[in-house]
């Protein structure tokens, strides 16, 4: 079986032939440079319009309107759209004329890249255009692109919007819906921003693998390899902790890391099995300085994307300007759902959950089933940045234990818009604590507990040659960035979220088609016609087939016998 090609890819790759038989290469290497771009046209050639007296811009066409000799098009390029306007005898001066009449007018399409080189003016309209007066074909297009368009209102009509397509292809999804760039700018803004203050403090940007022997840092399910050299399981990192704070032992006073995580769970809205962490740790501090520094740091970040500290998201205005608010984990549970839960066992646990239907299993230990309790009932009211602090020992085992309550941790989490984006701790450094916290993990992970942190015996023989008071922090980037471009799903923020695989059509023989009645000479014109399969082909109205077989016999002017209505309804039996 092949790929099936729609009628306009057969003529695109047509016109393909003819244009290399003209001895035009479709996909020339040489350099082609570029002088200007739309968005610098549009935002000065009336300022100062003897500076576009020569430019040479290059893009995608986008629209057409051919009228004999001349012609107008639109050209997209990175920054925006510019109108061209070409004239036959301008860009053939000569005699031969093949470059306008057979090249632009009937071998270019819709979505190809060209380059022109000419002069700016005005339309009668007031538009402002390239004039041009040298045209070169810098890439054919063999797919047609969705055809979006726009009134004079700027209003869109057949929006390419179906986020399975638009995720899948985002190629074509920026190219005929250049506003969502505007997404990934500011996400790289995000990022910049956040390097541009952490480097001004002294600290240093570093790298850590991303295939660990242990999956350790964080609570999550990781994916597991093999490395056949060496004929051992490795895990794609759930976190970098472990080894960043490895720095901090080895005599760094601060290291961060802008990095990608992989934990194999579930997706949906706000989760991705890939995504993008920052994570953080500067020694001699603790988590309440860690809580000033997040507040400063995020305002910048906020005003360097919008200029303001505030930004819309969905129905709530959110202000990034601190101070923010403070609750203790035991705190936001009492104040939102009226029950302490402080002194609780793992018994009376499992009975407030199941007062409050919150569905839960045996393997879930003391922490877990607070965390429950946690999320379902308090997360989705903290909509202004809100630190939730102090949690209990057994929700962390990575952080300090509290200076002054028993049975807590020194850690804080940050929630925007009822969403988890930042999580800190005043480190843990004491090695035999350490060790005894991820014992019980391994007891948790005995019960069934997947998510359980494993044993790193090198962590720990790193922290036995000390390591100084730490405050560390991770941000979730693609969560900040939904915050920052009022984004409600994390696939409209990641250039390429995961998919499902993708199912693709494909042609049967030309014997599947004739096995049920279909004249050999007839199944390239079913072809074209957009059945690919005799399934595709059965599932069609049967009369509504047989009228378009007699289109498309005149259309293509085709020298075969019609079948008669009674064969071709025979097919459908």
């Amino acid at each position: 079986m092949s790929i099936a090609l729609s009628e306009q890819e057969i003529l695109r790759r047509e016109s393909l032939k003819q244009l290399r038989a003209l001895g035009i290469n479709p996909y020339p290497a040489e350099e082609y440079k570029v002088t200007a771009t739309a968005e610098e046209i549009a935002d000065n050639f009336e300022r100062f319009p003897d500076n576009y007296k020569s430019v040479t811009i290059a893009g995608r066409i986008m629209s057409r309107n051919i009228m004999g000799s001349a012609s107008f098009a639109k050209l997209q390029d990175s920054t925006g759209r510019v109108q061209i306007y070409i004239k036959r005898d301008d860009i053939c001066p000569g005699e031969d004329k093949t470059l306008y009449n057979t090249v632009f007018k009937k071998l270019l399409d819709i979505g190809d890249f060209i380059g022109v080189k000419g002069y700016v003016f005005l339309t009668q309209t007031g538009e402002i255009s390239v004039h041009v007066q040298e045209m070169t074909l810098l890439s054919k297009s063999l797919k047609p692109l969705p055809i979006v368009k726009r009134d004079e209102e700027g209003n869109i009509h057949d929006a390419f919007t179906d986020p399975e397509q638009r995720y899948r292809q985002r190629y074509v999804d920026l190219t005929v819906n250049p506003e969502f760039k505007q997404i990934f700018i500011k996400r790289s803004k995000v990022i910049s921003s956040m390097r541009d203050y952490f480097n001004k403090q002294g600290w240093l940007e570093v790298e850590t693998p991303i295939l660990q022997p242990v999956h350790g840092g964080a609570a999550a399910r990781p994916f597991a390899t093999h490395h056949n050299t060496l004929d051992m399981q490795l895990f794609l990192r759930i976190a970098n902790e472990l080894y960043l704070k490895r720095l901090i032992v080895a005599g760094f006073d601060g290291v961060y890391e802008f990095g990608k995580m992989f934990r194999n769970e579930g997706m949906d809205r706000t989760h991705n099995p890939e995504f993008t962490s920052m994570e953080i740790y500067v020694a001699y501090k603790d988590y309440n300085w860690m809580m000033a520094m997040v507040e400063e740091c995020l305002e910048l970040v906020t005003r360097a994307v919008h200029g303001i500290p505030v930004v819309q998201v969905g129905a709530n205005e959110i202000n990034f300007a601190g101070p923010y608010e403070k609750l203790s984990m035991y705190d936001s549970i009492l104040k939102y759902t009226g029950i302490d839960v402080s002194a609780m066992d793992e018994t009376a646990l499992r009975q407030t959950c199941a007062e409050l239907e919150i569905e839960v299993d045996n393997s879930m230990g003391k922490g877990k089933l607070i965390d429950e309790i946690f999320s379902a009932k308090v997360e989705a009211n903290l909509i202004q940045p809100t630190y939730i602090t102090d949690y209990p020992i057994e929700m962390t085992p990575l952080a300090k234990k509290h200076r002054s309550v028993n049975g807590l941790v020194e850690r804080f989490e940050l929630f925007v818009n009822g969403k988890e984006i930042a999580n800190a701790y005043s480190e843990l450094n004491d090695p035999i604590d350490q060790r005894e916290r991820l014992e019980e993990q391994l007891i948790l992970a005995g019960r069934g507990d997947d998510e359980a942190m494993a044993m790193d015996d090198d962590f720990l023989r790193s922290l036995e040659y000390g390591m100084p008071p730490t405050s560390g922090l991770g941000i979730g980037i693609d969560r900040l960035v939904m915050l920052m471009t009022n984004q409600s799903t994390i696939q409209e923020v990641l250039f390429f979220p995961q998919m499902r695989p993708e199912k693709k059509a494909r042609v049967t023989t030309a014997e599947d088609f004739t096995n049920i009645g279909v004249p050999a000479e007839w199944v390239p014109v079913l072809n074209k016609m957009g059945f690919n399969t005799v399934e595709e082909l059965k599932a069609a109205n049967p009369n509504k087939v047989f009228n378009d077989l007699g289109g498309m016999r005149k259309k293509l002017k085709l020298e075969i016998t019609m079948p008669a209505k009674d064969v071709v309804m025979a097919w459908f039996a």
